[in-house]
């Protein structure tokens, strides 16, 4: 344990040889580097976090906005994040040139995040509430000049983290003190420029004598009315918000942004990372304001008259009722005019002069891919979403990375950095009888040794002191009987 540094003296390094998720490399000059062993979302999460950080700016050099309007969003993101506008220029210029991946941390090495202690946290947040607008640097520097923080202990991002943690970074402050003010009415003027979506709970259907509860989403344009797709599902996960999402996109192409509510269907990382890689600006309603998702909640108002409807032909399965529901959104929605835009939806969106923009498939799919990490057991297999899948007996007792659709998990990507594998397994199938058992490599398999090598080396070193024992000559065997100086 190093409570004061390592060989320099410096005060306030926090030890971490108690935490199993590090590993401590000491340096030459007492320079100690910490190596984070847990999985590395830490990088997903912090390029996550400044592509939120540049969104705003982003989309308006998409709209083509005035310069004052850019330079001021620019100004606002200085100041949220605290950082200079060389940093925020380069981060708008590698997600320019390389998306969602150039913003990531670019090092091999990923630092350990400095636990700061409850006393200090509660100091700032106490500086934040003095003075609102102050910024990190400037609160780091009042702690360091009181002396209640070393010097260089404080970093920017560690507390900035913290502070949002607790609620108090500036974005919190901001709407904390701004006053409540009436929702307005707002319409965009493009299509596709956004889309809105939400949850609906649907009827109870009886499939195979069983009653089936499910669950309609939606994606709504916001400047035509137009229902870029729509479906009724039988469970309420994420992944029904995802599904619908990438349908969409595949029939109509990419939004400029989505528009959602809180709802844990919504808000994952999932969801942000899909956006972040597709480059849709995501934006989530204000908490308990409905109206401000005004289209998607009237239309789910107009989809009760379909329910009612439907519940009339009494459909067995889900695809039929589907099938019900795609009838009545083109022939009772589509094309019956909006009072809102005084022509059709259909007929707003496509006579629109806005073009279309389309990713092959493969990216869009690539987009919406799940990760997480296993564990391999003693026969070669993974537990995954309470399935078996078989990835080799090469890889036991080893963690592997699952790479798989959220909709489909029949077929798995596992990749294993150590190896430099990749390859997919499909679920395992098992069966009335036991398999062979697996064999292992040559080079993995149990060796019978001629000799015991241990035994060898231990033989070698008695031997060399027993004969040193006999070669020694004892200093009262000189002297035996004779004594005195005159044998000197």
């Amino acid at each position: 344990m190093y409570p004061n540094g390592i060989g320099n003296g410096l005060a306030g390094v926090i030890d971490y040889s108690h935490n199993k998720n590090y590993k401590c490399k000491i340096l030459q000059k007492g320079v100690m580097i910490m190596e984070n062993t847990q999985n590395k979302t830490t990088q997903n999460e912090m390029a996550l976090e400044r592509y939120r950080i540049i969104s705003p700016v982003l989309s308006a050099m998409n709209e083509h906005a005035d310069r004052a309007k850019i330079s001021m969003l620019k100004s606002e993101a200085l100041q949220e994040a605290g950082i200079s506008r060389k940093t925020l220029a380069q981060w708008i210029e590698r997600y320019a040139n390389e998306g969602f991946d150039g913003l990531k941390y670019k090092s091999t090495t990923v630092g350990v995040k400095r636990k700061i202690p409850g006393e200090l946290v509660r100091e700032a947040i106490q500086l934040r509430l003095e003075v609102p607008m102050r910024s990190i640097p400037q609160i780091i520097e009042i702690l360091e000049m009181e002396g209640k923080a070393p010097v260089g202990f404080l970093k920017r991002s560690t507390l900035d983290d913290r502070l949002r943690e607790e609620g108090y970074s500036t974005a919190q402050m901001k709407l904390r003190q701004s006053p409540g003010i009436a929702a307005r009415r707002f319409a965009r003027s493009e299509r596709n420029a956004m889309w809105q979506s939400d949850i609906k709970y649907g009827p109870a259907l009886k499939i195979k004598g069983e009653s089936v509860q499910i669950y309609f989403v939606g994606f709504i344009d916001d400047a035509t009315r137009y229902i870029v797709h729509g479906e009724f599902y039988d469970t309420l996960d994420q992944s029904i918000v995802e599904d619908c999402m990438r349908k969409a996109i595949l029939k109509e192409g990419l939004p400029k942004r989505v528009f959602f509510d809180n709802g844990s269907q919504f808000r994952t990382k999932w969801m942000e990372r899909a956006c972040a890689v597709l480059g849709i600006q995501l934006i989530y309603a204000k908490v308990c304001s409905p109206e401000s998702k005004g289209k998607i909640e009237r239309f789910n108002k107009s989809l009760c008259s379909f329910i009612a409807e439907a519940e009339l032909k009494k459909a067995s399965s889900l695809t039929e009722f589907n099938h019900l529901f795609n009838v009545w959104l083109a022939e009772c929605y589509h094309s019956r005019e909006h009072a809102g835009i005084d022509t059709t939806p259909e007929e707003a969106y496509k006579s629109s002069k806005t073009p279309l923009r389309f990713l092959p498939a493969e990216t869009v799919a690539n987009a919406f891919l799940h990760g997480e990490r296993r564990k391999v057991d003693k026969s070669g297999c993974i537990s995954f979403k309470g399935k078996k899948y078989e990835v080799g007996i090469i890889y036991i007792g080893r963690t592997v990375d699952i790479i798989y659709d959220s909709l489909d998990t029949g077929l798995i990507t596992v990749e294993d950095k150590h190896f430099n594998t990749k390859f997919q397994v499909k679920e395992l199938v098992i069966g009335e009888h036991t398999g062979p058992r697996p064999k292992l490599p040559e080079y993995m398999t149990l060796t019978q040794p001629d000799t015991s090598r241990l035994l060898d080396e231990k033989q070698k070193r008695y031997e060399k002191r027993q004969l040193s024992a006999k070669r020694a000559i004892s200093y009262s065997q000189i002297n035996k009987g004779e004594g005195g100086e005159g044998n000197v």
